[in-house]
């Protein structure tokens, strides 16, 4: 390709539409670019996070100890659900409540702290969605403006050639190839996101419902005097 014909001539040269569409696709892919990153080392973050927490949670330390922690240092997901189920569970049996309704209040708690916790780690993702679905619909947008500017300049020619027609086709065609440029990403980064999502979904899942196991047997235990605290029991897996 000679230097009339370059990449960077054809976007100079191309009408203010098609540069607008250009600059809109590129900022776009930047933006994609930006959440691209950010979910990597947000979601290696909130697994590692998982992972650290349900190890030390099987570990055999007591209740009482993993709540404790968990008010004392920095918060994964799981041990936020963790934390809310236990100190609803805690509340509702200082209160000498029936061990269903101390149960069913910690579940309650968990869930709405699991869907927060989804909600945070699935911001941005359909930002990445709407990019890949839309971008390339852009650049086709600008790059039939561009042909069409193209052939009402070339209305004014007595005689048509090749090489008339060719730089104005392709000023076009660079708007459909910087979104899918933009796309192409953003589509392989949300099926990628979607997945790990939703395996950190199955995981909080899981442990919601071991955990609420645990509780049964610590709701069964209690007695109307207070005895056999949850708070002080080892976790064992069953």
């Amino acid at each position: 390709m000679n230097q009339e014909l370059s990449i960077l001539h054809l976007v100079t040269e191309a009408s203010l539409v098609v540069k607008l569409v250009m600059i809109g696709l590129l900022l776009t892919s930047l933006a994609s670019w930006a959440v691209i990153f950010g979910k990597v080392f947000g979601l290696r973050k909130v697994r590692a996070g998982n992972d650290a927490f349900e190890r030390e949670f099987w570990s055999g330390r007591s209740l009482s100890e993993l709540h404790q922690a968990a008010q004392q240092q920095g918060l994964s997901p799981m041990q936020r659900i963790f934390a809310s189920g236990m100190r609803e569970f805690l509340k509702l049996r200082e209160k000498r409540l029936d061990a269903a309704f101390q149960l069913d209040g910690a579940r309650r708690a968990m869930r709405v702290s699991l869907q927060r916790e989804l909600d945070v780690v699935e911001s941005h993702l359909s930002f990445l969605g709407t990019v890949a679905s839309v971008s390339p619909y852009i650049g086709l947008f600008g790059t039939v403006w561009g042909i069409m500017h193209a052939f009402v300049g070339l209305s004014n020619l007595q005689q048509v050639t090749l090489a008339n027609v060719a730089p104005g086709i392709a000023e076009a065609l660079v708007a459909t190839t910087i979104g899918l440029f933009a796309a192409i990403p953003a589509v392989i980064a949300y099926n990628r996101f979607a997945r790990d999502i939703e395996r950190i979904a199955t995981q909080l899942e899981t442990f919601l419902d071991e955990f609420t196991n645990i509780l049964q047997r610590n709701a069964g235990s209690s007695t109307p005097s207070g005895g056999g605290s949850a708070s002080g029991n080892p976790v064992t897996r069953r």
